[in-house]
This record gives structure tokens, C-alpha cells and sequence, in this order.
């Protein structure tokens, strides 16, 4: 796991902790074979992936990412996989409103103005009567909601199937074509999956209305990233992207010097709202799994309604 187990706290005295945080060299193989429940290291799930099948006894991945695409692929037969919703939406609803913000008001370039020592005065577009189009609506989506309300915009909101919320109605996905024209903004904050890979593509950029923005704290392959540069150099749309296609982005891309485009280097879950939270899912998990209760969060698995059952852990 990615915490020490003094950090994690709780476990039963019967229960051996296995600690390696991704950098470091794995433990032997003779440990490893004991592993039953593994936590992934947050931002090195390349390093963690060739481990899954060094874990014969394996029974349960909790990653500490929302997003668990990468993994899917990965998971080996009867493994119950379990993803972090929850612990990054404060962070990442945070920054897709702060990305927003900049975008609009211009904040990059009062940065390039102040190292010229330029006092550049101008009007630049408010978030205030604004219409906002939020494209995925699950917890990272709501919790940008949330962040909207003081800002006095219209919030229109996307997802696979239409409800209602406390906040207002939620549309079902074969609306977005009519409502892309709307939108000054639209936020992406969807999982990707086979439907959402290349979603935003020629045809739905098209659709947005001139000078809209596009966010991205989703993942970068759901975006066309040819076409998004077609349209960033023609002048017609603007982007703040957190994530990108290919990414890390190469520094001889595109991307880079695009104009109108605020890159930042995929940034969403990685602040101090994301220990703590970690942390308190990591403890409320390995509860469930030594008690033989259901765990939260499942993704994939045997038993996508609960627990694979509570057994000794490593």
C-alpha cells in the first residue's frame, strides 16, 4: 500500500502490512505471494501494473485514482477492482473552476504582461451570466456544480441517462448535440471508457458556438486532439486542458503553442485535499474486506454488489 501502516491505522493485529510506494524496489517474491489486498501507489500505476500478476492470492485492487482505465485491462480473473471516487472531487472540481476562471479573465496572459513589465488594459469575459455545460455528471461533476452556484451562471448538465437533481435536471447523453450550441463553457468531467474514447471529436466541436471554452479534467483520450487543433488554430474555440492526448505531453507538441490554450500538467487530484481522503477511503476499505462487509466503490469484479470476502491481509 502507498501509506505506511502506522499512517493507515486500524489493522488487526493478525494482519501483516506490506509498504512500498511505487519507487522504490517491490518486496521479494516470497512476501508478494501473501498479497491478497493492494492498494495502488497514486501517480505510478505504470510501475504497479506488472505486479498484478506477481499476487497469485490476489483478491481486491483499490486504486486511489477515479479514473481506472488504464487498469481494466490489466485485471486478473476474480480480482475485485475498486476505484477512489470521492477522494479527488473537492480537488479536481477546484481546479476545473479555477481553469475556467483564467481562461476567461485572461490570467496567462496578465503572467506573460507582468515578466514584460506591460500594463495591458482591456475587458475580458466574466463567468458571471455565463452558460456552462457540464458533460459527465458524476461526483467530479457534481462537486463542480456545487462550485459554479456562487458565480451566477447557467449550469446545463450531461450525462448517460437524464434525472434530477437538488441542483436541477440532469439531461440524458443524446441531448448534447443540441445543447453543445448553448454553451459559452463546456467542462468535461466523464470516465473514459469505449463510448467517451474520441467523443469530442470535428463533428462536437463544431457544434460549440464561437469563443467557447473547452475544459478538460476528464482524461485526455476522450478528446480529439488533431481536431481540438484545428479549431484552437483557426481562432474559433479556446481550451484549458489538465489532461491531454498524448500525455505526459512531449515538449516538441503542438499543444504547447497552440493559441488561446491553458495546459496544466494533469493536476486535478494532485493537492493536500488528497491524503486525507485517501487515506480515511484506504481505512473504511480495509474495514470492510477483514469484517466481510461490502466495500465501496467496485468497478469490476466477481461480485460487483459487495464483498469478495474478508480474509487475512498483507
Amino acid at each position: 500500500m502507498p501509506f505506511a501502516p502506522a499512517e493507515v491505522g486500524g489493522l488487526p493485529a493478525t494482519w501483516d502490512a506490506l509498504y512500498w510506494d511505487g519507487r522504490d524496489d517491490p518486496p521479494d517474491a516470497a512476501a508478494l505471494r501473501a498479497v491478497e489486498f493492494f492498494v495502488f501507489p497514486y501517480g505510478f500505476h505504470a510501475a504497479a501494473l506488472p505486479m498484478l500478476s506477481r499476487l497469485p492470492r490476489l483478491r481486491v485492487v483499490q486504486s486511489l485514482s477515479a479514473g481506472v482505465d488504464d487498469l481494466l485491462a490489466e485485471l486478473p480473473e476474480g480480482v475485485t477492482l475498486c476505484n477512489a471516487r470521492g477522494v479527488h472531487d473537492a480537488s479536481t472540481a477546484e481546479l476545473a473552476v479555477a481553469l475556467v476562471l483564467a481562461a476567461l479573465r485572461g490570467i496567462p496572459g496578465f503572467v506573460r504582461d507582468q515578466r514584460a513589465r506591460l500594463w495591458c488594459e482591456g475587458f475580458r469575459p466574466a463567468l458571471a451570466g455565463r452558460t456552462v455545460l457540464l458533460v459527465g455528471y458524476g461526483s467530479i461533476g457534481a462537486a463542480v456544480d456545487e462550485r459554479l452556484a456562487p458565480f451566477e451562471c447557467r449550469v446545463l448538465r450531461v450525462a448517460r441517462s437524464a434525472r434530477d437533481t437538488a441542483r436541477g435536471p440532469v439531461h440524458a447523453l443524446e441531448r448534447l448535440p443540441a445543447l453543445l450550441p448553448e454553451a459559452d463553457v463546456v467542462v468535461l468531467t466523464l470516465p473514459l471508457t469505449a463510448d467517451s474514447r474520441g467523443m469530442v471529436d470535428a463533428a462536437f466541436l463544431a457544434r460549440m458556438r464561437d469563443a467557447a471554452l473547452l475544459v478538460n479534467v476528464a482524461r485526455g483520450p476522450i478528446v480529439d486532439t488533431r481536431a481540438l487543433l484545428t479549431e484552437l488554430h483557426s481562432g474559433r474555440l479556446c481550451a484549458a486542458l489538465d489532461v491531454t492526448d498524448p500525455e505526459p505531453l512531449p515538449p516538441d507538441h503542438a499543444l504547447w503553442s497552440a493559441p488561446n490554450t491553458l495546459i496544466s500538467p494533469h493536476a486535478g487530484g494532485s493537492s493536500s485535499a488528497f491524503l486525507p481522503r485517501a487515506r480515511a477511503l484506504v481505512q473504511q476499505q480495509l474495514a470492510a474486506f477483514v469484517a466481510g462487509m461490502p466495500l465501496a466503490n467496485i468497478v469490476a469484479g466477481p461480485d460487483r454488489t459487495g464483498n469478495p470476502g474478508g480474509r487475512k491481509q498483507r
